[in-house]
């Protein structure tokens, strides 16, 4: 609903997104460095591995950032629509029920019937305001920073195989570097939604871990 109003103010991205990229991005690369063996691989093959991680997140950045326009084309589109079958549906009650469907269960529920009706009289008196369907400059903005979120992700994992020449002992550096990633956007993530911190932190490390295991074993 809120795209209904004056956006400039929107960010690009918000801290679910970017934490939800970082997780991709990590999990990605974390598949990668996790099929490696620990007692049989050398560094030329550490390499090659590293090599095809980065390039395998930059392909699926690129892949994110098109969803991410896709997305808010398709979310603005959608609101045009709903002004556009408010203006043209005389039934109040209809119009309470297509509001009622662009938020969210909950919130539509608590709104009621007297709620709904004072929104869709709002939305009505301000039909009259231009709503953009195409994509602007920060649309791209925020599709460029899905995309280096993905790939960026990648570096910290790396930068153990740059100075620890053993690589086992890389391999088990690169991994606690993911967990601690891992357990720092769950920690924002919970914070951000008024969670426990630590909580979430804990769980998204144990979680991430868990579906690491289960893609290698899968052949991701």
């Amino acid at each position: 609903m809120d795209r209904l109003g004056d956006e400039t103010s929107r960010r690009v991205l918000d801290p679910v997104d970017r934490m939800t990229e970082v997780i991709f991005g990590l999990l990605m690369a974390m598949t990668f460095i996790g099929s490696l063996s620990v007692a049989t691989a050398g560094r030329e093959e550490a390499r090659t591995m590293l090599i095809a991680a980065f390039g395998c997140n930059l392909a699926w950045g690129l892949a994110d950032a098109v969803i991410f326009l896709l997305r808010t084309w398709t979310e603005r589109t959608r609101s045009r629509t709903l002004m556009a079958r408010l203006q043209g549906d005389a039934d109040a009650q209809k119009g309470q029920e297509l509001v009622a469907d662009a938020l969210p269960p909950r919130i539509a529920q608590a709104a009621g019937a007297e709620g709904l009706e004072v929104l869709r009289l709002r939305l009505l008196a301000n039909a009259d305001k231009p709503i953009r369907a195409r994509l602007d400059l920060d649309d791209f903005k925020g599709a460029l920073g899905t995309f280096l979120l993905v790939v960026l992700a990648t570096c910290p994992l790396v930068i153990p195989f740059l100075f620890i020449h053993q690589t086992g002992l890389a391999i088990r550096a690169s991994n606690l570097v993911a967990l601690v990633m891992l357990f720092l956007a769950g920690w924002v993530l919970a914070h951000y939604s008024g969670g426990k911190p630590w909580l979430g932190g804990g769980a998204l490390a144990i979680v991430g871990t868990a579906l690491l295991f289960a893609i290698i074993a899968l052949g991701g």
